[in-house]
């Protein structure tokens, strides 16, 4: 039965993820994996209910997920970092591609009479899964880690890779080309769409972000930001490389501004909901009758193909320094193959370079290898768990090294840099306190960020930006927001999310320091009554009372509430 009302379609998908998601967490297999089978249940090959019979399409739109998580990726990768991996990069990335396809070709050779079209086979399965590998590496916090980055480095030159590989294509081919456009004017598309992404995120982009900021205008914010992401996307698809390619590299042209922050917690939503969708339409892509007409060379595919890239990279990374278990955990992140296959086999399809069956086959394959991976990478870590019980292992001197990124254990998240945030940033400071600021007043970020301070464009009431600014992991939040309704939204997030992160705010008067409390912060002091009592304490140590008496007094005063300083009725003014 084919469901075609979209609401109903909807519901399907929603109850089929829910489901396995919840059930595949539950039994520590991660979410990945939960989406995969939920994609086959709900997909046009299981002979039941299904969504869709436009798979292709599904899954076009979904990659605008890959999209936004590689500009996300891009924000969090500075210049400088990037500059630090050019030797995985170039190094690794292109060795583990050369290799991998040429002793994948070899053993493609075997099953194609023609030599060239089993080494385009191979070297499109030595493509691993940018997708499924970043976001496993979001998931488990090891994005920083040295073999985190040395993946991503490796995924890097993969999307890079993807140009010479389609232009290969139409070469192999007799019936003709994809496109007949001469190779300098493809050359020349590519530099010109790049100094277009130059342009606008460099100049365009920060001044109309600055603009809408100042006017507090959030719809147009975030309306612009998707904007450049996807305008990104497109030059590069234009210029035929990889759309996520081009979303990096606007997130890079970004990882400075003021308001990366801010600009990571509004995509985030958008880019877990697209992801979750891509890998159901991965699942939804796996044709299981067609796959069993010949299981036994399927099966064979997969095993071999992933034992292949196994031990290439593997070699390749311990030649380039990193010990066995870094190096192993490397390979079996990427050991699969990648949604770049689609493509790349959809486009040899077209012009017969590959026939229909082994079209069939080869997305089977990479279907399949993406969803054992997370099974291969739990194994795993059972392994080294019980490996590491009885044998400690010293990693070597490279392994020590990652990439340098923020310090973002243990600082203080100051929420507002006013006159109250600035005097608390400047005493942070001095002590050489880690801290990180955050204003919606574009010009108190500009202040800050002139005196050499970290403060950022960013809402403390935006649930998402809490998690972009790692709260989870700072040791006290300072809250000198001055309006009160944004301060009690803030702190209710907070305490919310994060039970165990002390909060002290700032407040107008009583009431509101009561509200605040309610809330969930830990003290709250009323600024009226903190300057009067300073006043009085001031006072009695100039009539010579003892300053441990008056401190004493003061703090009696601060325990009871502040009432002392209450009438029955009403605040003293």
């Amino acid at each position: 039965m084919h469901l075609e009302t979209f609401i109903t379609s909807a519901l399907m998908v929603l109850i089929a993820t829910s489901l396995a998601v919840a059930l595949f967490k539950h039994f520590g297999l991660g979410s990945i994996l939960g989406l995969l089978v939920a994609g086959i249940a709900v997909g046009p090959y299981t002979g039941g209910p299904y969504v869709t019979e436009n798979v292709e399409d599904v899954r076009h739109f979904t990659e605008l997920g890959v999209v936004l998580l590689l500009f996300l990726i891009g924000l969090e990768m500075k210049p400088a970092k990037l500059w630090a991996m050019r030797r995985e990069v170039f190094g690794l990335g292109l060795l583990q591609i050369l290799v991998s396809g040429a002793v994948i070709g070899l053993y493609f050779s075997m099953f194609e009479p023609n030599w060239a079209a089993a080494l385009l086979i191979g070297m499109t399965f030595a493509l691993s899964s940018t997708a499924m590998v970043l976001q496993m590496l979001q998931e488990s916090g090891e994005i920083t880690s040295r073999h985190g980055s040395a993946s991503f480095a490796i995924l890097l030159m993969q999307d890079l890779a993807i140009v010479p590989l389609l232009a290969i294509v139409p070469i192999l081919s007799t019936t003709g080309q994809l496109s007949e456009v001469p190779v300098w004017q493809q050359v020349a598309t590519v530099f010109g769409m790049l100094a277009l992404i130059g342009v606008f995120g460099r100049y365009v982009l920060p001044v109309a972000l600055d603009q809408l900021s100042r006017r507090g205008n959030k719809e147009g914010f975030l309306l612009v930001v998707l904007l450049a992401v996807f305008l990104a996307a497109w030059t590069m698809h234009y210029a035929g490389i990889s759309m996520a390619l081009g979303a990096f590299i606007m997130g890079m042209l970004l990882s400075s501004s003021n308001y990366r922050i801010q600009v990571q917690a509004l995509i985030e939503p958008y880019k877990g909901m697209l992801m979750s969708l891509f890998f159901v339409a991965v699942g939804m892509s796996i044709d299981i009758a067609a796959l069993g007409e010949q299981p036994g060379l399927f099966i064979q595919h997969i095993i071999v193909i992933i034992a292949l890239k196994f031990a290439v990279l593997i070699g390749l990374s311990m030649a380039f320094g990193f010990n066995r278990d870094k190096a192993m955990r490397i390979a079996l992140l990427l050991s699969q193959s990648g949604e770049f296959g689609f493509v790349l086999f959809g486009s040899a399809k077209a012009l017969q370079v590959i026939s229909d069956e082994t079209f069939v086959l080869a997305v089977g394959v990479i279907s399949v290898s993406m969803a054992i991976t997370p099974l291969m990478m739990k194994a795993a870590d059972t392994v080294n768990k019980v490996s590491n019980r009885r044998k400690p292992v010293k990693p070597s001197k490279a392994d020590e090294i990652e990439l340098p990124s923020d310090n973002k254990t243990g600082r203080v998240v100051i929420g507002g840099f006013g006159r109250v945030g600035y005097t608390v940033a400047t005493l942070l400071k001095a002590r050489g306190v880690p801290f990180i600021a955050f204003d919606t007043n574009p010009n108190h970020v500009t202040k800050g960020q002139e005196l050499d301070m970290p403060v950022y464009y960013g809402d403390v009431g935006d649930a998402h930006l809490l998690e972009a600014a790692h709260l989870r992991e700072a040791s006290l939040v300072v809250m000198t927001i001055d309006h009160t309704p944004s301060a009690l939204r803030a702190i209710h997030h907070t305490r919310t999310d994060y039970p165990n992160v002390p909060i002290i705010s700032r407040a107008k008067d009583l009431e509101a320091c009561h509200s605040l409390q309610e809330a969930g912060a830990t003290h709250a002091f009323p600024e009226a009554m903190e300057s009067s009592l300073h006043l009085g304490g001031e006072t009695l140590k100039m009539i010579n009372v003892r300053e441990h008496e008056v401190e004493a007094l003061l703090d009696e005063v601060r325990n009871a509430g502040y009432q002392p300083l209450v009438t029955d009725t009403q605040e003293v003014k």
